[in-house]
């Protein structure tokens, strides 16, 4: 079994830098998808009260083998609960419906900076933090922007800014920021939902390696420093996105993917427009 290394949060806390996500996967899916990933060897699992998913993951958590401080949990507070008060209801329905009695991880899902002061709730997941409720506290979807209004309130640093990246996205300024600043840096769409798997460059180092073009693509990330949670509920592809540890990409193949960023490479929502409540 192939070994995940950790990355050491700027709390202590340490994290498993391959995980298992579970966006838009199905709830009745969702059981048997992170009972694979723990069998596999996944020992990192990334949901949200988004995905409306967390009951499911709990009850696979609950039911595999693995002890459940051998497994980092995630979840992220939904954009219709940044009110302080909606926020510390919203962990604490979280984590019933994870059957946890605390997360590993903690994020705001988007700052919505239109929608209600992303501050005022930084606060609150402060509170969280204090209280036990979650080992490390976080954001995603945070620019440096954001991120510097943060600092200058002179709050906790976030443990971890969880942010699109992908070879068409490098997102170089926000991972700048966050490395300058101690903010781990997780990569959400790893893979450009899917858009660069046919890429002619990394399918060219891909065939080169006797790899697919997600193993390279994820293996640029874990090269780069970036924390990652690939999603399928194919098993064969779940252990293939595993494997990635027993290959590494010369300093030149890391060159080539990183020069295929692109003006338009973004996939997801803008985080100055993204205002989207449930």
């Amino acid at each position: 079994m192939s070994s995940v290394p950790t990355i050491t949060l700027n709390n202590g806390v340490t994290i498993p830098q391959l995980g298992f996500g579970v966006f838009q996967i199905e709830p009745a899916d969702t059981p048997e998808a992170v009972r694979t990933a723990l069998e596999i060897g996944y020992r990192h699992i990334d949901t949200a009260e988004m995905y409306g998913n967390e009951a499911e993951v709990g009850q696979a958590i609950a039911d595999s083998s693995v002890p459940r401080d051998e497994i980092f949990v995630t979840s992220k507070l939904n954009n219709g609960f940044h009110d302080p008060a909606d926020a510390a209801k919203a962990i604490d329905e979280s984590l019933a419906k994870l059957g946890l009695d605390s997360l590993d991880l903690f994020l705001i899902h988007w700052p919505m900076p239109e929608v209600g002061d992303y501050l005022e709730t930084w606060k609150a997941m402060e509170r969280m933090l204090a209280e036990g409720k979650a080992r490390a506290i976080g954001v995603s979807n945070f620019t440096p922007t954001h991120l510097r209004r943060l600092a200058e309130a002179g709050t906790e640093t976030p443990a971890v800014n969880q942010v699109e990246v992908h070879p068409y996205f490098v997102q170089d300024e926000v991972r700048t920021y966050c490395a300058e600043h101690g903010i781990a840096v997780e990569a959400w769409s790893p893979i450009a939902q899917g858009d660069v798997l046919g890429d002619d460059t990394i399918s060219a180092i891909a065939d080169d390696l006797g790899r697919t073009t997600a193993q390279v693509t994820l293996r640029w990330h874990v090269q780069r420093g970036d924390i990652i949670f690939p999603k399928s509920v194919t098993p064969s592809r779940v252990k293939e996105n595993f494997e990635l540890f027993d290959f590494e990409l010369t300093d030149e193949q890391m060159t080539r993917i990183t020069g295929l960023d692109r003006t338009d490479g973004r996939r997801g929502p803008d985080p100055d427009e993204m205002n989207m409540v449930p």
